[in-house]
C-alpha cells in the first residue's frame, strides 16, 4: 500500500480501499463463472428471455405489481387469457433455490455467476370455490413467454411464500418498450375485477396468526333460505328485504333520480331471536351478489372487505356482533382503533356504490353513537324481537310440524313465552331425542317432556345460552328486586344512567336517539 494514502496513524484511508476492493470483486466474479449453475446445463434464463424478446434483457426496465394471496387466482386467469392470443406462449421455469430471493431484475442480471438456468414451473391447486373440486392450478414461480400488441414480452409470475419471506406475491413484466408494460399490467388489473373468482361468490376473511395481513379467503357456501324458514313480526322482513335487495334491483331508477345505492341495515335484538337466519335469507335471496362475511377478529378486515365490495358490485358486507368493535366511545376510555376502521369503512364508498351493509347487535343500547345515528352509515334500524304467541307456534311448525300435532304444538308455545327462535329449534331436537333414547318415533309426548326438562331448575343455563331468562317470568323481571337483572324493552337488559338508542325513522331518513 502506497504510504501517502496511509492516515497518520498509519491505518489505510477509503481513497486506498477502493482499488483493494475493486480487486477483490473481480476475484469472487471470476470464482463464480467457474461454479457450476444450478440445474446442470440447461440454457441460461437470461439467454431464453433475450431470445424471446429479440434485445439484451439486462438494460430493460421492470415493471412490477404486488398481488395479495387471495388475488394469485385473478391474475393466473387473467394471464391466461391474454397470452392465450399468441399460439406461439409458454411458460418457463427456473431452477435452483435462488430463484425464491430474487427479482427478475436480478435475475436478467445475471448476478448468480452465469445466470440461474431454465427449470421446473411451480404450480399450486388454489380454491376458486366452496366446493371441494373447485381448485385451479395456478403459477407460483415461472415466467410467461408471449407476444402482447404484436411485442414480445416476459411476465414473471410469484405467489406469497412466507417460508422465504414474500408475505405477497407479484407480476413483473418486462419488455422492448415500457409504455407496453404499464398497458400490459392495466389489462391485467382490468381482466382481474372482471373475471375475479371473488365475485358473485360469498367469502369470509380468516385472521393471521403469524403476522399482520391477510392470510386468505375462505369461501362459504350460499346459504338456500327461503322467506317462508324466516319468523319475523309481519312486514319486518319485507322492509329490511325492499332496503337491502330491493334498491339494488331499483339501481337505475334511483341513479336516474339522482338517489344513492350505498346503505346501511342494522338487525339488533335479543341474542337468538332470529338476526343471522335473517341475514342467511338475505344471501339466499341475492344469487351473483358478492358477500363478505365478517364476525369476530375477522372484524379487522372490514376495510378489505370494502375493496372487494367496491370491486365486485352488487355486494353485501355482513358486519356480526358489530357491537364487539362499535360500543359506544363514551363508556371506555377513548376509541377503539377497530371502531375507526369500521367507520372509516362505512363511509368510504362512493355513494352510487351499489353495495350494502349489514350490521347485528344483542347489545343496542350500547352501540357506538356515531355508528347507529349518522344517516349514510346506517339508515335502516329494524328490531328482530322475542317471538310472540304464534310466532313460537310458527317456529314450531317450521321445525316440527311434521312430527307432531297441532294441539301439542299449541301447548307448547304457551308455555315458552319469552323464549326465543332457537329455544324453539332445540326443543324440537330434544323431543326428537327423547323418541330415539327410547327407540319410538317422534310424538306429541315427546315434546311435552322435552320442555319439561328444558323448563326444569337443572336447565338454568342451557335456557340462558339459548337467550332465555334464567328462570323468571317471561320478559324478565321489571320490579328493580333482587334475583334478577332489570330488563327494559325488548328484553335488553336496563343499566341505569347510560342513554339508550330509540330507532325509527327521523324526518331525514336516518334513526332518531333519545336520551
Amino acid at each position: 500500500m502506497d504510504p501517502s494514502n496511509a492516515a497518520p496513524d498509519g491505518s489505510p484511508t477509503a481513497s486506498s480501499i477502493e482499488p483493494l476492493l475493486d480487486d477483490l470483486h473481480r476475484v469472487v466474479r471470476a470464482v463464480l463463472e467457474r461454479v457450476p449453475a444450478d440445474g446442470g446445463d440447461g440454457p441460461r434464463l437470461v439467454d431464453v428471455l433475450a431470445a424471446h424478446l429479440g434485445v439484451e434483457p439486462r438494460a430493460l426496465a421492470v415493471v412490477a405489481q404486488p398481488v395479495p394471496p387471495h388475488r394469485m387466482v385473478d391474475a393466473d386467469l387473467a394471464l391466461t387469457e391474454i397470452s392465450e392470443g399468441d399460439p406461439d406462449r409458454s411458460v418457463v421455469g427456473i431452477a435452483g433455490d435462488m430463484r425464491h430471493h430474487m427479482s427478475l431484475g436480478d435475475l436478467v442480471q445475471g448476478l448468480h455467476g452465469s445466470g440461474l438456468p431454465v427449470g421446473q414451473v411451480d404450480y399450486d391447486r388454489m380454491p376458486t370455490g366452496p366446493g371441494k373440486d373447485d381448485r385451479r392450478q395456478v403459477v407460483t414461480s415461472g415466467i410467461r413467454l408471449f407476444r402482447f400488441e404484436g411485442t414480445p414480452v416476459a411476465v414473471r409470475q410469484q405467489g406469497a411464500n412466507r417460508q422465504f419471506g414474500r408475505e405477497v406475491g407479484s407480476l413483473e413484466v418486462i419488455c422492448a418498450a415500457r409504455d407496453l408494460s404499464e398497458a400490459l399490467m392495466a389489462r391485467v388489473q382490468q381482466l382481474m375485477d372482471e373475471r375475479s373468482i371473488l365475485r358473485g361468490q360469498v367469502v369470509t376473511f380468516g385472521s393471521d396468526p403469524y403476522g399482520p395481513g391477510i392470510s386468505g379467503v375462505t369461501f362459504v357456501a350460499r346459504p338456500t333460505v327461503d322467506a317462508g324458514a324466516v319468523v319475523l313480526p309481519q312486514g319486518l322482513l319485507e322492509r329490511v328485504a325492499n332496503h337491502v335487495i330491493g334498491m339494488g334491483e331499483q339501481r337505475e331508477r334511483l341513479l336516474a333520480h339522482g338517489q344513492h345505492l350505498k346503505r346501511g341495515v342494522l338487525l339488533y335484538g335479543p341474542p337468538g331471536t332470529g338476526k343471522t337466519h335473517t341475514v342467511r335469507h338475505l344471501l339466499s335471496a341475492t344469487p351473483g351478489t358478492t358477500a363478505v362475511l365478517l364476525s369476530g377478529g375477522s372484524l379487522q378486515f372490514v376495510h378489505d372487505a370494502a375493496k372487494v365490495a367496491r370491486a365486485h358490485q352488487p355486494a353485501m358486507v355482513v358486519l356480526e356482533d358489530c357491537d364487539l368493535v362499535a360500543e359506544d366511545r363514551s363508556f371506555s376510555m377513548g376509541g377503539s382503533p377497530l371502531l375507526f376502521e369500521v367507520l372509516d369503512a362505512l363511509d368510504g364508498l362512493d355513494a352510487d356504490a351499489d353495495v350494502a351493509f349489514v350490521l347485528t347487535t344483542n347489545r343496542v343500547e350500547d352501540l357506538e353513537v356515531a355508528l347507529s345515528q349518522r344517516p349514510g352509515r346506517v339508515d335502516l334500524a329494524a328490531e328482530i324481537p322475542l317471538p310472540d304467541l304464534e310466532g313460537r307456534l310458527e317456529l314450531l311448525r317450521l321445525y316440527g310440524g311434521h312430527l307432531f300435532g297441532h294441539e301439542a304444538m299449541s301447548a307448547a308455545a304457551a308455555r315458552t313465552e319469552g323464549t326465543t327462535a332457537s329455544f324453539a329449534k332445540e326443543l324440537v331436537r330434544r323431543a326428537v331425542l327423547a323418541a330415539a333414547l327410547v327407540d319410538e318415533p317422534p310424538a306429541d309426548d315427546h315434546l311435552g317432556l322435552a320442555l319439561d326438562e328444558l323448563l326444569s331448575d337443572a336447565q338454568r343455563l342451557t335456557r340462558s345460552l339459548l337467550g332465555v331468562g334464567s328462570g323468571e317470568p317471561a320478559g324478565g323481571r321489571d320490579d328493580g328486586l333482587p334475583g334478577g337483572p332489570i330488563v327494559g324493552p325488548a328484553g335488553f337488559p336496563h343499566r341505569p344512567g347510560r342513554s339508550i338508542s330509540m330507532f325509527g325513522y327521523s324526518p331525514d331518513g336516518g334513526v332518531t336517539y333519545s336520551g
